[in-house]
């Protein structure tokens, strides 16, 4: 399952989190967003308990969109202990995705 964050409950949610955590930067009215999204909730199934994946709306939570210098949409950013470790951006397909996560499980 995916969880949904904000401005507000980005540090605790993802920075402070003892897992991985894969956030998902995205809109509403963005076409490859609709893409990534079921692939990240597979994801999130296949790794439940090992892994966080996280949906943040680019438009509605301005602040943690600026502070990471997000840009395009669909952008994925990969987090252990509270720091950036990857990064994927644009629709592609879920091996991609797995091949970032995988070493940092």
């Amino acid at each position: 399952m995916t969880v949904e964050v904000t401005d507000t409950n980005f540090e605790e949610v993802v920075l402070k989190s003892e897992k991985p955590v894969i956030v998902d930067f995205w809109a509403e009215w963005c076409g490859p967003c609709r893409m990534v999204g079921p692939i990240l909730t597979d994801i999130s199934d296949e790794y439940e308990g090992k892994v966080v994946v996280a949906k943040l709306d680019v438009d509605s939570n301005p602040n943690v969109t600026m502070k990471y210098g997000i840009r395009n949409i669909p952008t994925v950013l990969y987090f252990n202990n509270g720091e950036v470790v990857d990064k994927q951006v644009g629709a592609v397909p879920k091996e991609n995705f797995l091949s970032k996560l995988e070493p940092i499980i």
